[in-house]
């Protein structure tokens, strides 16, 4: 009877023994993935993930590539090059603008490739590269109202349109007497715009052109706006990744020496005018 409960008590520690040191195997393996940098964690699940906020022609768009929706555009391309550079494959999570900073700091996307400008409101809670595209920002209206704008001032008593979060709600707040109206989605504004309950929205100077190519009633007049908090576009990472930011530095250095930059900007554009 003695020999039994010991038998069976033995069993019992043993199997107790092994649940602890498998326990703290795992605690282990946890805290090694935890000592890997971001680059190298990249690496081992084969995959990064970058979040844009595809309604921003040239930059990223869908468009239906041989029957499939797809995101395209010369964001898309360099986020492309970079996980090239890195070996592993890219996923790519559409989302909306506001929504992109927060994901990056809760860890749900790896980088931001969203013609995103890099504020110093921004640089607070996130890290950028260096900047591979400016432009001037323009103002997208209808047709009947673009020989009527000139100068800022002929836009006092207007409603301007814009995309929550960024450089162009801005520099839409710094216009004397005009109303702002601040929407997630650029299609969104852009239908307000020709259902006439905007009069204007401030976009980078691509994006409206693109936008004026595709519809006949809507046109940018020869007036650009300049934002002194904007440092032009660049990728935006997560705090402590610093070796992810060197990666990206170095692919970003590549694209613009063999002007690969110029290439994506100039196909997306053509892309999302067909």
């Amino acid at each position: 009877m003695f020999k039994k409960n010991s038998k069976k008590l033995l069993a019992v520690l043993l199997m107790v023994c092994m649940v602890f040191a498998f326990s703290g195997c795992t605690e282990k393996k946890s805290s090694a993935d935890e000592a890997l940098g971001k680059v190298e964690q990249i690496k081992k699940a084969g995959k990064i993930v970058v979040g844009t906020c595809a309604d921003y022609p040239p930059y990223e768009f869908h468009k239906e590539i041989d029957g499939e929706d797809t995101i395209v555009g010369f964001d898309i391309e360099i986020a492309k090059a970079v996980a090239e550079e890195l070996g592993v494959e890219l996923e790519i999570k559409d989302m909306k603008f506001d929504g992109l900073l927060p994901a990056l700091v809760a860890d749900k996307i790896d980088f931001i490739a969203a013609g995103m400008s890099a504020t110093k409101e921004r640089a607070e809670s996130v890290d950028f590269t260096k900047p591979y595209y400016n432009e001037e920002q323009k103002i997208l209206v209808k047709k009947e109202l673009a020989d009527k704008i000139k100068t800022k001032e002929d836009l006092k008593g207007l409603k301007i349109g814009a995309q929550k979060a960024t450089t162009q709600e801005e520099i839409a707040s710094s216009i004397e007497g005009a109303e702002v109206k601040g929407l997630s989605k650029i299609t969104d504004l852009v239908l307000e715009l020709t259902n006439d309950k905007i009069d204007g929205i401030i976009l980078v100077g691509p994006v409206a052109d693109a936008y004026a190519k595709q519809n006949d009633n809507l046109a940018v007049p020869e007036l650009y706006f300049k934002n002194d908090n904007d440092k032009g576009v660049s990728i935006a990472v997560n705090k402590g990744n610093e070796d992810l930011v060197k990666v990206i530095n170095q692919t970003l250095d590549k694209l613009i020496k063999e002007e690969k930059i110029k290439q994506f900007v100039v196909k997306a554009t053509e892309l999302a005018n067909e």
